[in-house]
């Protein structure tokens, strides 16, 4: 495996095939060890370097990134000139047109926090310089949200002496609650991490409401599956998700949130849950959950679900909006949200009607 050095200030690791001994799979497939290299480096914030067929990109996140390591990653790209690389929906959040990834010139004076800005603030009063972005910046989203960064990159043309970084798998946790009978459908709970939820009991959500609401029903129906899915925050990630609930906080809700960040509004992909699954032996399920869309998910990949039972826990001040806009807008099957809310629009005029 080759290792490249961009300079003295910031490490960027270039990987390429390895040759072709037999020793070269001992510790995984090329492929696999590339991924997970590319993956690990842009958890550390540290630029790699992608190709497709003759065009090669380095494409650096720009969430976290320090000024050192702006300078660093312009000195690697000089004497060209690195733009940033932002989704479709980010660009249409910034008022451009077009239904695909975009590319802004950055100014040589601008410093970390002013493209940071750029990447992630509600509303901007400079004016934008779109250039046409590279091929290849799909792909990079796609590294970078399986990070858990924000898909928003600074990238620049490079020469040709690199090689590419792969997309990783998740790795998931299957939790087997009592002794569940595969002859039969399974109760299966899908449950995306959250952190602030699950661990610190956020009233902001409902995840650690109904994490326990169907651990208890598990235990009710004689046992089940928790597939806990490292997809915290509609598969954003942690850090992302605190952008999106400071956003929140201005005004927005949960999915314009998202994609102001340039993040889809659901960004969680249940292809590992299935193959889990599979792995189990288990092909037959009663899902728990509100989330039409998580049976349609798996009843795509073959999974038979027989049934579905709901979790509904408690509404509050802090949640309802964002109950709400899961009920109304991403067709959340959350009836009881809704009547909720119809009561309150009425007013306490409404205990008074027949």
């Amino acid at each position: 495996m080759r290792l490249r050095k961009s300079g003295p200030s910031v490490p960027l690791c270039v990987w390429g095939e390895m040759s072709g001994s037999v020793k070269s799979g001992l510790f995984g497939a090329p492929k696999h060890v590339a991924a997970a290299r590319g993956l690990a480096e842009f958890q550390f914030g540290r630029p790699v370097i992608m190709r497709s067929g003759d065009e090669q990109i380095a494409v650096l996140p720009v969430d976290g990134m320090p000024d050192e390591s702006l300078a660093a990653f312009r000195l690697l790209c000089a004497p060209k000139r690195p733009c940033l690389l932002v989704t479709a929906r980010r660009a249409r959040a910034l008022g451009l047109n077009g239904n695909a990834p975009a590319g802004l010139a950055i100014d040589d004076l601008d410093n970390a926090a002013d493209i940071f800005s750029l990447a992630a603030d509600a509303q901007l009063t400079r004016p934008l310089d779109v250039i046409a972005p590279s091929p290849i910046a799909s792909a990079a989203f796609e590294l970078a949200k399986l990070a858990q960064r924000l898909p928003a990159l600074l990238a620049c043309a490079i020469a040709p002496d690199a090689v590419q970084a792969c997309d990783p798998p998740l790795t998931p946790i299957a939790v087997i609650v009592g002794k569940p009978d595969f002859a039969r459908p399974v109760p299966l709970r899908l449950h995306s991490a959250c952190l602030t939820g699950d661990v610190f009991g956020s009233r902001r959500c409902d995840c650690g409401d109904q994490l326990r609401l169907a651990i208890a029903e598990l235990e009710h129906h004689g046992g089940g599956i928790i597939l806990y899915l490292e997809q915290e925050g509609r598969g954003l990630g942690l850090a992302n998700k605190m952008r999106a609930y400071r956003l929140q906080d201005t005004g927005l809700d949960t999915l314009d949130a998202n994609t102001v960040l340039g993040f889809n509004d659901d960004e969680r992909d249940y292809g590992v849950a299935v193959r889990m699954l599979q792995m189990l032996g288990c092909t037959r399920v009663r899902l728990l959950t509100n989330n039409p869309a998580k049976l349609d998910g798996l009843a795509h990949a073959g999974i038979e679900v027989s049934g579905r039972m709901p979790l509904h826990g408690p509404i509050n001040s802090d949640n309802r909006r964002y109950l709400t806009a899961k009920a109304t807008r991403a067709g959340h099957q959350l009836d009881h949200v809704l009547g909720a809310a119809g009561a309150a629009a009425l007013g306490p005029q409404s205990s008074r009607e027949p």
